[in-house]
């Protein structure tokens, strides 16, 4: 918030009382608020614009001729979880910021349901260090299916208010419709004191139509992030949410959702962009917020409109429009430099007044926190585990009816495949002819040892196994494989790293990756991550895996609240039902 003196200080910089800190002149402003682009000189005192007079003749400190570039606003991501990055707070900077992101509305819920609210704080502690903005989604869904999974950490809603009332904290996060259409009085009193606050409730309300869309916006729902079709876009705004268009690592919703907007001509001011769950290594090669804006401009919408989308629409939509979103009097000095305006990349990129990255590199590096011990050992196995863990009995003789998980090609949503499985010697085995693999989840805070086993198909394993300790949102360890002793290696390799992702075959590790932070981060700098992310999916390929990110689609295979099924260490869940099923039809 803005204290008297830095009002008054921003007053007498642009009365020329006191000299300015910075003067950008000879560019082309890229105004938010009048949809228009000029050319003008812009003005920063103290972090905050303090003019945009093109005919300003104020006393300054340094001048920096921008050559005719864009100036615009700093790019705002709506909607994302550092864990899914696998870098901290601090490494990620070295990403987003040259894209030229300088805010992050992050929903901690990963941690959240690891560590609970210390988990949170921990994230926070670097805070003042980032040269980005960290706003926090307070998570909503800790845990996200209570009864269905098990997980390491209860916010009920008490500390929820409490967290709440920080600085940082602009939402609550992304709260699915099973909490609302089942009258979850917690829930809704999550609900209530968030509205009270007058800050608003994201969504997640992946699915759901008609009259079930309209039961869950009467509660409050600000928005949703899980849309995925022109028509789910369309039903979404008619009942007054706004649409965070993802484009992610696996869900790659842009093209559909711009194309559509474009070609039924919906006006754009209640839409805006998120990544949701972006690996580092797609951030490096494509952009983070700066590629939506670059490819909805391709699609067809006016640059100065897909720019407005990724800032100023963002921070109308959290109501905090006065401090960032555009490049105006009294606001934040968050600005890109950009030479060509449909190509969205920065060649500077300013946060709070200072340049902080120049020609797709920081300026000064992140250090990565000290993070607490106990932070880094949350892995814990109840029971040893063996290829016999992973057993499914069944009392059919040669074949067996069984539910799959069947992947949907570049989304995190799935449909529910009927088909038969042979048996042998009384167990249900996969068929790897068919590229249907066998999946389960092993519980790993020492609380029930419980293993949800399944399948699931379109993952195209030949053979070997995958593990990863990231598994949405509870966070257990899941893994999928062709055989049973590959899996149970890939998953003591996991815990021995106290988290982390690893690749097996005939017994042995191809390769591992440690994210000793809540099972979720690396504490390495993200260069070190990157190069470790693409050795894994390469090594993932080698035994037939299929898609750009195959561990990004293994996290949300167990996910109990995306459709049509999920799969915890409970066991098969039916997401729109909110309930546990069979695998055996």
């Amino acid at each position: 918030m803005r204290t008297f003196e830095e009002i008054k200080d921003t007053i007498r910089a642009g009365l020329g009382e006191i000299p300015c800190d910075l003067k950008l002149t000879n560019v082309q402003l890229v105004n938010v608020w009048s949809c228009e682009v000029y050319p003008t000189n812009i003005y920063i005192h103290a972090g905050r614009i303090v003019s945009i007079d093109p005919n300003a003749d104020l006393p300054v400190k340094e001048t920096i001729d921008c050559g005719g570039q864009y100036a615009v606003p700093g790019l705002i991501d709506t909607h994302m979880h550092f864990e899914t990055t696998m870098l901290s707070p601090e490494a990620l900077a070295s990403v987003v910021v040259p894209a030229g992101t300088t805010t992050l509305c992050a929903d901690l819920m990963e941690i959240a349901n690891v560590s609970g609210g210390e988990g949170l704080r921990a994230m926070l502690a670097s805070i003042d260090r980032l040269p980005y903005r960290m706003l926090i989604e307070v998570s909503s869904r800790v845990p996200t299916a209570p009864g269905l999974e098990t997980n390491g950490a209860y916010m009920g809603a008490e500390e929820v208010a409490e967290i709440m009332n920080w600085e940082e904290s602009v939402s609550l996060g992304e709260l699915d419709p099973s909490k609302i259409l089942f009258v979850k009085d917690e829930y809704i009193h999550k609900i209530a004191d968030t509205l009270a606050k007058r800050k608003i409730v994201n969504g997640h309300a992946i699915g759901r139509l008609d009259q079930e869309l309209n039961v869950y916006a009467s509660a409050g729902i600000s928005d949703d992030h899980e849309t995925v079709t022109p028509e789910e876009m369309l039903a979404r705004l008619r009942v007054g949410l706004s649409v965070l268009i993802r484009e992610g690592s696996t869900e790659r919703n842009v093209d559909e959702l711009i194309r559509g907007a474009v070609a039924e001509k919906l006006p754009l001011d209640n839409m805006m962009f998120c990544t949701d769950d972006k690996h580092a290594v797609e951030i490096r090669e494509e952009g983070h917020i700066n590629y939506n804006v670059r490819r909805a401009i391709e699609l067809g919408v006016p640059p100065v409109e897909a720019v407005k989308m990724a800032t100023l629409n963002a921070a109308r939509h959290f109501r905090i429009e006065d401090e960032i979103g555009s490049i105006t009097p009294g606001r934040k000095a968050d600005i890109l430099l950009i030479p060509d305006l449909k190509e969205m990349k920065p060649s500077t990129v300013i946060f709070e007044g200072k340049i902080v990255a120049k020609n797709n590199t920081l300026l000064e590096e992140c250090p990565v926190s000290d993070y607490p011990d106990w932070i880094r050992k949350t892995v814990r196995l109840k029971n040893p585990i063996t290829a016999a863990s992973f057993r499914k009995e069944t009392s059919a003789k040669d074949s067996v009816r069984v539910r799959v998980i069947d992947l949907i090609d570049r989304q995190i949503i799935n449909n529910c495949l009927i088909t038969d499985l042979p048996v042998k010697d009384g167990l249900i085995l996969p068929d790897i002819s068919r590229d249907i693999a066998k999946l389960a989840v092993v519980e790993r805070y020492g609380k029930t040892g419980g293993i949800g086993i399944g399948f699931v198909k379109g993952f195209g394993l030949r053979e070997g196994a995958l593990a990863f300790s990231t598994s949405h949102d509870h966070h257990n360890i899941v893994v999928v494989g062709a055989s049973d002793t590959d899996m149970a290696a890939a998953v003591n390799a996991v815990a021995a790293m106290q988290g982390g992702l690893s690749v097996a075959l005939n017994g042995e590790i191809l390769a591992q990756m440690a994210l000793p932070l809540g099972g979720l981060m690396s504490i390495e700098p993200a260069d070190v991550v990157m190069s470790e992310q693409n050795r894994m999916n390469e090594a993932a390929r080698k035994l037939g895996c299929v898609g750009s990110a195959p561990f990004m689609t293994l996290s949300f295979i167990s996910l109990p609240t995306v459709p049509e099924l999920g799969l915890t260490d409970m066991g098969l869940i039916d997401v729109l039902a909110h309930k546990l099923i069979p695998l055996e039809v």
